[in-house]
């Protein structure tokens, strides 16, 4: 896997910021964070932003988002008891998806990026996003520095 762009590993790119606190039984057997715990912290960070975007809580009938792909590049190790943040920000807006675009630091240092593809579906079938959708959306576009 190619290292993110260096834009990806500044938490000033991102529109939506926030800690974390590790636990316990996030450790692997050699006292790392495993990969089930990047997974949960990451997932933390999109409901964040997800609370953010009005239109996902006023859905129309029938109307569903789901998560279509996930990607996590692992960067370095992380440990426990310490913090994590996790930044996150709209990467990618499609017809019928977008994706989250986020990074995961730990005192100071990126340790790992996290692409996730969201489909926006209606009646089990992909639908173009709403206009509102859209708009909230934009709001939260991460900005390269």
């Amino acid at each position: 896997m190619a290292k993110p762009e260096s834009w990806r590993l500044d938490a000033a790119s991102y529109p939506v910021c926030a800690e974390f606190q590790t636990r316990f039984q996030d450790m692997d057997i050699n006292g790392h964070l495993n990969n089930v715990a990047f997974a949960a912290l990451f997932e933390s960070g999109r409901v964040l932003l997800n609370r953010q975007v009005s239109p996902l809580a006023e859905r129309v009938n029938g109307e569903r988002t789901m998560v279509a792909a996930v990607e996590i590049n692992y960067l370095a190790e992380g440990n426990f008891p310490d913090p994590v943040q996790i930044a996150t920000g709209i990467g990618r807006i499609g017809t019928s998806s977008w994706t989250i675009v986020q990074a995961m630091f730990q005192n100071g240092r990126a340790i790992a990026s996290c692409d996730t593809v969201v489909v926006c579906r209606t009646d089990g079938q992909a639908k173009p996003l709403r206009a509102d959708m859209v708009a909230e959306l934009t709001a939260n576009l991460v900005t390269p520095v």
